[in-house]
């Protein structure tokens, strides 16, 4: 018996439906999303309750849930090895997001060239290229490998055949924008094509063992083009950062299954594609500047200590209101140091233009970046060069107090490892650190308040 077919209203941001046209989405709020899509509804032939279960799906007491240790497979790239938790899961799914031409397809490429040179089968599904096109990049990123498919195909009953007869250890499907399914009646890249798409490769990676990455794209705002529920299906989502003039990429895992969301990957863009770049600290310091309103900052991504410098701009501007500017650090964080700044220490800094960056392109969330903000704002204000081979490093509280931060010893073992000769860090970390053999060579100059701190950071000249 046909299915029966019927028309549902579907928004194309988070995937709500209903039967009648809204102009307002009920679910994420967004105005005009909801788009007319052909369904199938499928009939239910056993609505009885004595349905034969599989062993899989009986319950069981947790306690007997056999517990062992999951293989994984290296990538060959040390960074993306970091980010994913130390290398892919067999029967995972990987999401893989960024702008156009921040190299999605150039790392994916790279990585299945290296599980192909390590002798596994691989897979790579390209739904917007030629084969052709293909092999040009493999050429150029030397990815040439005899166990390396590649097929252009966009329809998902297909790429499922080839999975079920090539059965290979890796599948990479770039991207599942481009991917249908016949039977459902809407266009590829819609909320129900995404959505249908993706479970059945999720069902495809789970029941044979292959570990699937999916390229996505992503919308003007940065963020993942198509419904949110394809970031609650897969395994894993990578964002990658950086692009635009930038030479250097991150990818930031936001979501991880099998490791920590706290790790980033550093790479480099050349000629032939993406590099690891292992010391990321001495890359993004080797044309630091010693002018007023620039300092060292050791920030913390997962269990990576990363020095970057912060540079700080203040000027006096006619305008009103003035601006505030940053697309390294959040506008809301820089507003709040602003009046902690004229509040607490007595700077009348609200009437200035104030630009924050942060060099390399690299985005600072972490408190632990406040003190070395202030003290860079108060340089550029005050037209004060700060102290030589100094870092700084702290929060900053509203009552202007400097609290303690985590990992301060791996911060300043950095710090020494790159020449830098005296810190400035919150009173909390310099009386548990002021002993330790492990930061010998540092001068620790410790700060319970932002004035305290700003005395240490810019001696009078």
């Amino acid at each position: 018996m046909m299915a029966k077919k019927k028309t549902m209203y579907v928004c194309q941001s988070c995937g709500y439906d209903t039967a009648k046209w809204l102009g307002k989405c009920p679910g994420c709020g967004q105005w005009n999303t909801m788009v007319e899509e052909i369904v199938r509804e499928e009939k239910n032939q056993s609505r009885g309750l004595s349905l034969g279960l599989s062993e899989s799906s009986r319950p069981c007491p947790i306690s007997q849930v056999a517990v062992e240790d999951l293989p994984r497979m290296t990538t060959g790239s040390q960074e993306l090895d970091r980010v994913l938790g130390g290398g892919i899961i067999p029967g995972s799914m990987v999401l893989i997001v960024g702008d156009p031409g921040i190299g999605k397809s150039s790392l994916t490429l790279k990585v299945c060239a290296n599980e192909a040179a390590m002798g596994k089968k691989v897979l790579y599904v390209t739904g917007e290229e030629s084969v052709r096109q293909v092999r040009m990049r493999a050429d150029r990123l030397e990815a040439v490998q005899e166990g390396l498919l590649a097929v252009s195909e966009t329809n998902l009953e297909h790429i499922g055949q080839h999975v079920e007869q090539l059965k290979p250890e890796l599948l990479v499907v770039d991207s599942i924008q481009t991917v249908f399914r016949p039977d459902v009646q809407s266009a590829p890249g819609s909320v129900s094509q995404v959505r249908e798409c993706a479970v059945e490769l999720l069902r495809l990676a789970k029941t044979n063992g292959i570990a699937v990455f999916v390229v996505g794209h992503v919308t003007k705002d940065g963020t993942l083009a198509g419904p949110r529920v394809l970031e609650h299906i897969v395994d894993t989502v990578l964002y990658f950062e950086g692009g635009g003039n930038s030479e250097y990429r991150l990818l930031r895992a936001v979501k991880n299954r099998f490791g920590s969301t706290n790790e980033i990957g550093i790479f480099e863009m050349r000629d032939t594609g993406l590099v690891d770049v292992p010391d990321a600290s001495r890359l993004f310091l080797s044309e630091r500047t010693e002018e007023a309103g620039s300092i060292i900052v050791p920030t913390v991504e997962g269990t990576r200590p990363l020095l970057v410098e912060v540079q700080a701009l203040v000027a006096q501007t006619p305008y009103v209101p003035p601006r505030r500017t940053s697309d390294s650090v959040d506008i809301k964080r820089i507003q709040l140091l602003l009046a902690v700044l004229e509040k607490r220490v007595h700077l009348a800094i609200g009437a200035c233009d104030v630009f924050v960056k942060v060099a390399g392109g690299i985005r600072i969330d972490e408190p632990a970046a406040d003190l070395g903000i202030c003290v860079a704002m108060a340089s550029s204000f005050a037209n004060r060069r700060l102290r030589p081979q100094t870092i700084v490093f702290g929060e900053v509280g509203l009552s202007g107090e400097v609290r303690a931060v985590s990992q301060a010893e791996g911060r300043l073992r950095e710090a020494a490892r790159l020449g830098f000769t005296s810190a400035v860090l919150p009173r909390k970390n310099y009386q548990q650190l002021k002993n330790e053999k492990a930061v010998e060579g540092i001068a620790l100059y410790g700060a319970a308040d932002l004035t305290e701190a700003l005395r240490y950071a810019m001696p009078r000249e």
